[in-house]
């Protein structure tokens, strides 16, 4: 069965790979950089031409066009493909019921309190140990 599933999914890494040419990658990727490079270029630009709001509605619309065509990317594709995974196994997780994560909150808050106290009287005895040493005239 765990078999069958690496080889599903080298499949499908196979089958990603073998979807975009290199050169149209290599393309897409210079495309999302000469977007970025001109978002930050035009923010800069146009700072005191236009109002703050909408120069960021607009970096915030130019941002996510160009995550888009950084998805339409093999790398894009597989990190599309590795969230669906992720989603899946987030449902299998068997989440703590409240009283539980209660009663984990309150001991390690105690804990905290303890080591923190204990630590305090080791660091006032240290402290007192070097003044007491620091003091003394010969």
């Amino acid at each position: 069965m765990a078999t069958e599933n690496q080889k599903k999914k080298q499949k499908q890494l196979a089958e990603i790979e073998q979807l975009k040419s290199a050169k149209f990658n290599k393309f897409l990727w210079v495309l999302v950089i000469v977007f970025i490079a001109a978002i930050a270029f035009c923010n800069v630009y146009f700072a005191d031409k236009i109002a703050t709001p909408i120069r960021v509605i607009a970096v915030i619309i130019a941002l996510m066009i160009t995550l888009a065509i950084a998805m339409m990317t093999n790398q894009g594709t597989k990190a599309r493909q590795f969230l669906k995974e992720a989603k899946i196994e987030l449902r299998r997780i068997t989440w703590p019921t409240r009283s539980e994560t209660t009663q984990t909150t309150l001991i390690v808050m105690g804990v905290t309190v303890t080591v923190s106290l204990i630590l305090w009287g080791f660091d006032s005895i240290i402290v007192s140990a070097i003044n007491f040493l620091t003091d003394l005239r010969f």
